[in-house]
């Protein structure tokens, strides 16, 4: 009989404190500001308008002052023709090496030379991976894109060699 009150007791304890329990976010959504909100996206989603860089334009040149004082080349402009091969970058699972074409004073193919393969799940991952780093580089001309998420230490390496594949054919 003891066990069953008991049992009664901390399931009532636990719905209590379950039902009482207050998010955040539910505390701050009331109807006035859940209002504001709307017209707030309201109008933001109107006047902005995404600004897409056509193939004939070329990248403008976004080092900034931490950049400069590092001595590392944000942008690809101004790259000298040629192919080059970026240093190997050793990752926790294998090296990385990236080759990449410039023409016109841009990347125009990016070839992953050296990635990890080892096993069933590197090829996996790299298989994902390494066409998504390729694609973003192609599209912001530098080595200031995004890593995949999963392929942590390939990005790293990836993000590594590219730089100094740019830093060759910058000189």
């Amino acid at each position: 009989m003891k066990k069953i009150v008991y049992g009664v007791l901390a399931t009532l304890s636990g719905l209590v404190l379950l039902f009482s329990y207050r998010t955040s976010l539910g505390e701050e959504i009331t109807p006035a500001a859940a209002d504001e909100a709307a017209s707030v996206s309201d109008t933001t989603s109107t006047t902005t308008v995404p600004q897409v860089a056509t193939p004939t334009q070329t990248p403008t040149p976004t080092t900034t002052e931490e950049d400069a004082a590092a001595g590392t080349a944000t942008t690809a402009s101004g790259l000298v023709d040629g192919t080059y091969t970026g240093q190997s970058a050793s990752t926790r699972f294998g090296p990385v090496q990236v080759a990449l074409t410039a023409s016109g004073g841009q990347i125009t193919a990016v070839d992953v030379v050296d990635y990890p393969d080892s096993n069933s799940r590197d090829r996996q991952i790299n298989e994902r991976a390494i066409p998504q780093l390729v694609s973003e580089t192609l599209e912001a001309q530098s080595a200031d894109i995004d890593m995949v998420s999963g392929a942590t230490y390939t990005s790293d390496g990836y993000l590594q060699s590219l730089q100094s594949a740019i830093d060759q054919a910058q000189s």
